[in-house]
């Protein structure tokens, strides 16, 4: 965590350290365990270690300490692949973190990453066998793949439901307070470096709205449309009459308040349910924003031919989502994000994105990459939550607070280090003369 997380969270967590934990022997292995895990720290990283056998290791004085506060924190991370045996064990509290959380991924790739096999196999060589034992993960991740696929074909509307829920439904007050009052929880675009998150959430539904050509009067379509801010932006700021569609029951639930609350319920509408149940078409525009990462790869064709159904001749789509940085990498989020946070999500490049708008009804007319604009973003939203760790802790639960923690610190750093990226499309439906209405150079500012 930052400043705020290490006092409520690390060494009093009743709550956290399962029975598992406590029934485990702390007698010292042969080999230190700090001694073993320092090998795979960078040698100059300003990050101390320190183990329950009473060794330590790394920087003597540093800000920054791992905490490898049990045994179950190596069988966590020898028994699981890639980075999911971390999480499991910072989320149970077996592994602890005491400073700022994005600081100490940024300096401890080689153990934050995920181990391989031969990392592996250095540790049990040093500590011994026993670490290699299955430990149950905690209630808070979803079942592996293979589980889910009993519980409903992949895409169908139920799973997707079930999966959005999954993430979505945690407590509406608990995404305020890290969200902030915007209730974006969509990258923000930052005007100038010093502009707030809430300038920057408002400054990026504006830019949609420009890229949309909206004017009064219009109808907007809006996917995925979470808490309402991008249905909120658009009719009260350029008079068109909006529907949004989520997934989401707190969500949809919320953001029909509020737009009672502002006064704009005649004019906009937020439905619960799945965005290809939207039967109405010629809307003038349609925006999508974070919402093709729960689509699919396989999708994308159905997808974007129904948005486009959706659109009169001329009309417009902005299609605003999280991207790999090249079409070659699996498709797949890894098993920390799939399992925690978004299960059964995926990522594409933006050239299969713009491949299959453009081969299912849209002619592609501006793209543009925002991904330090994100890293800004997962920035100020951890620091919300650091700033209001204890009222988060008691909407979520310890567990799921930390799950956001490692999550948005770890998307910051992928963002940094352009493993992740995120791609603002705009599509036209052109009409059967091929006329698209566009202007002949872009004029919605920057």
């Amino acid at each position: 965590m930052g400043n705020a997380a290490p006092d409520t969270t690390s060494g009093r967590r009743p709550d956290v350290d399962g029975p598992h934990l406590a029934r485990e022997s702390t007698s010292a292995p042969a080999l230190g365990v700090c001694t073993t895990l320092a090998r795979f720290l960078q040698a100059d990283a300003p990050v101390t270690i320190t183990a329950y056998d009473g060794s330590r290791a790394g920087a003597p004085d540093a800000a920054l300490r791992i905490e490898v506060r049990s045994p179950a924190a190596l069988s966590y991370l020898l028994s699981a692949p890639g980075e999911l045996g971390l999480a499991r064990a910072y989320v149970t509290g077996a592994l602890d973190v005491v400073g700022d959380l994005y600081a100490v991924l940024r300096t401890t790739s080689g153990i934050l990453d995920g181990l391989d096999a031969a990392d592996k196999w250095t540790i049990l060589r040093d500590l011994g066998p026993r670490y290699l034992r299955l430990i149950p993960p905690p209630p808070e991740e979803a079942p592996g793949r293979i589980r889910r696929a009993l519980n409903g074909i992949r895409r169908s509307k139920g799973r997707d439901s079930r999966a959005i829920a999954q993430h979505y439904d945690v407590s509406n007050r608990f995404y305020e307070l890290v969200l902030g009052p915007s209730m974006a929880y969509t990258c923000a675009c930052y005007p100038e470096p010093d502009a707030t998150l809430e300038q920057a959430q408002f400054h990026k539904f504006d830019l949609v709205c420009r890229k949309l050509g909206l004017r009064p009067g219009m109808r907007l379509l809006d996917v995925g449309c979470g808490w309402g801010g991008m249905v909120a932006h658009a009719v009260e700021h350029y008079g068109v009459h909006a529907v949004g569609v989520t997934l989401s029951r707190a969500q949809a639930s919320w953001a029909q308040e509020q737009l009672r609350r502002r006064g704009l319920d005649d004019r906009a509408e937020i439905r619960h349910g799945d965005y290809r149940d939207v039967t109405e078409s010629g809307f003038d525009a349609v925006s999508s924003i974070g919402l093709t990462e729960h689509v699919g790869a396989r999708n994308l064709p159905g997808y974007f031919r129904f948005l486009a159904a959706r659109l009169r001749p001329g009309g417009r789509l902005l299609n605003h989502c999280i991207t790999r940085p090249t079409t070659r990498e699996a498709h797949r989020t890894g098993p920390f994000i799939d399992r925690y946070v978004f299960p059964d999500g995926e990522l594409e490049g933006v050239g299969t994105l713009v491949s299959a708008m453009q081969d299912n009804g849209f002619e592609v007319r501006h793209e543009e990459n925002l991904r330090e604009h994100y890293a800004r973003t997962l920035a100020a939203w951890c620091a919300n939550l650091d700033a209001h760790w204890d009222d988060a802790v008691r909407e979520a639960g310890l567990r799921r607070a930390r799950v956001w923690a490692l999550y948005m610190a770890a998307s910051r750093l992928g963002f940094e280090r352009r493993r992740i990226e995120l791609h603002q499309v705009l599509g036209v439906r052109p009409s059967p003369s091929g006329a698209a209405s566009m202007p002949l150079r872009p004029d919605w500012g920057v």
